[in-house]
Formats: structure tokens, sequence, C-alpha cells
């Protein structure tokens, strides 16, 4: 095989995988509901508030 049939099989091969992942992922994405949050996160202070 020559070296641009390696990389293109290389290409092909992480371009199956990656569509393998989205896929699971596009499938996966609803099957847990999202947990509302059940207390207030405190935000650190803006820069320009901080300098004050």
């Amino acid at each position: 095989m020559t070296d641009i049939m390696r990389w293109q099989w290389l290409i092909v091969g992480l371009a199956v995988l990656i569509a393998i992942l989205l896929a699971y992922a596009w499938i996966d994405g609803g099957r847990e509901a999202v947990r509302p949050i059940s207390q207030p996160v405190p935000l650190p202070p803006l820069p320009a508030q901080a300098a004050r």
C-alpha cells in the first residue's frame, strides 16, 4: 500500500469512530432527566467590582 492509501484508511477509520461516538451521544442524550438546582450557587465578583 502506498502512503496516501494508509492516510485515507486512517481518516476513514477516525471518521467512523467519530460517527459512532456522535450516534451514541445522540441516542443516550435524553435518558437521565436533568435535576433542578436546589440551592443558589454563589458567584465570584466581576473584575470591575473586585477592583473597588
